[in-house]
């Protein structure tokens, strides 16, 4: 308790810096809904030019981006701050992270607070409100559940990724660079249906690089499609499971890491 305590405590001190600063405030929010403009260019055609996707309706097209942003911009908010982090190493600032009494990747989390988050959340949280309401689904209460479990498992899996690419960053400063690679990966094929995509393609955006797992399995299965992705239905109904799963051992592959770190120079 005594360590949450401590990390709201900072993450509030990091929230009134920002309001310093009232318009960088605002522009950062700005900042976070325009990043996002391509996504809502493709609601918007996809909702005014076509009728579905790869066998799948405009209204279950929508819920994949819903799902992946509102994912995303909860990482932004939560453990995003490990996202570049290679620039931190690169610079030899994670070096005095290790002298203090907490955590190396909870200090990495308190850095700053993410102002753009609310821009993210903003978009994907209106995205998600125009998708439900364009649905057909009867939403219960297993429904709902579901996708409140998918949407964290999203935001875990976007997280173990990028944990990942910081622990190899340890070890290789350059390997931040396979991090703005990822968030491209992420934006670009996170958003449709990946059935559309050569099968080889496909297969490597489920079992080379997990992005399946975040919205499109998810989604699948919440609107009936999930014997349709070409992976085992069971596998696309555990997809927040993996989430967590991939989390956990991406946590385990940075404390590997973080002991075996000998400096920016070796």
């Amino acid at each position: 308790m005594n360590a949450v305590r401590t990390a709201w405590r900072i993450t509030c001190l990091n929230f009134r810096a920002q309001l310093e600063y009232r318009t960088e405030f605002l522009m950062n929010i700005a900042i976070g809904a325009i990043w996002q403009v391509s996504v809502i260019v493709f609601a918007t055609v996809l909702l005014t030019r076509f009728t579905g996707m790869g066998g799948w309706d405009t209204s279950d097209v929508l819920l994949i981006p819903a799902t992946r942003m509102l994912a995303h911009g909860l990482f932004v908010l939560f453990l995003g701050r490990v996202h570049g982090l290679g620039r931190s190493i690169q610079e030899g600032r994670i070096d005095a992270y290790l002298l203090r009494p907490m955590p190396v990747y909870r200090q990495v989390q308190l850095q700053y607070f993410p102002t753009n988050a609310i821009g993210d959340l903003t978009v994907a949280m209106g995205l998600m409100v125009g998708a439900l309401g364009r649905s057909h689904l009867d939403w219960t209460a297993g429904r709902i559940s579901y996708l409140i479990a998918a949407i964290l498992g999203g935001l875990l899996l976007e997280a173990a990724l990028f944990t990942a690419v910081a622990s190899a960053s340890l070890r290789f400063p350059a390997a931040d660079y396979w991090g703005r690679w990822l968030e491209e990966l992420l934006g670009t094929f996170g958003s449709y249906p990946l059935n559309v995509l050569p099968r080889a393609v496909g297969g490597l955006l489920t079992y080379g690089l997990p992005l399946a797992f975040v919205a499109y399995f998810p989604a699948a299965v919440l609107t009936g499609h999930g014997h349709t992705t070409g992976a085992p239905y069971w596998l696309a109904a555990a997809s927040p499971l993996v989430g967590l799963v991939a989390y956990l051992l991406s946590r385990f592959l940075w404390r590997w890491s973080l002991g075996h770190y000998t400096g920016v120079n070796g």
